[in-house]
């Protein structure tokens, strides 16, 4: 079972394919939404331009986006082609071995997942998530930064 909405993002430390090592912990003070995606999933293939979209209207806001690739069900080529097929902006990690998806207690992919400024999972998405859905979630953890 993986996290429930109002309880802190469990960290996810994982490697992008070129090795950069990504810790959602440093991302702490800007809203977070976590994609979990595979290529083979018609769905993630289908949402990942509407992830695109919103990240580069709200990377002003402080958004940042993690879409971590279930890498223990699909092939490296696979993932390579899709990625730089895509253009995807920002950081695709690679869960080698299963265990964010573990930790996060997937049900469906893909799955997105709404982190606030804190750390606090403000929403959890199983399933494939429309352009309404992604915007309503996004309005729950970029609310204006109480520090600034």
């Amino acid at each position: 079972q993986g996290p429930r909405v109002g309880e802190q993002a469990p960290d996810i430390v994982l490697k992008t394919r070129e090795g950069t090592r990504v810790r959602l912990a440093d991302l702490r003070g800007r809203a977070v939404v976590v994609n979990f995606w595979a290529s083979w999933c018609t769905p993630c293939r289908t949402e990942i331009p509407d992830l695109m979209t919103v990240y580069r209207e709200h990377a002003d806001r402080g958004l940042a986006v993690l879409a971590v690739n279930l890498t223990d069900q699909e092939r490296r080529d696979d993932i390579v082609r899709f990625v730089e097929g895509t253009g995807m902006p920002f950081p695709v990690l690679l869960d080698e071995r299963g265990t964010i998806r573990q930790r996060y207690g997937l049900i469906a992919v893909p799955t997105t997942v709404f982190i606030d400024r804190s750390g606090v999972v403000r929403g959890i998405h199983p399933g494939p998530i429309s352009r309404q859905a992604l915007e309503d979630g996004l309005e729950t953890i970029l609310a204006p930064d109480p520090g600034r």
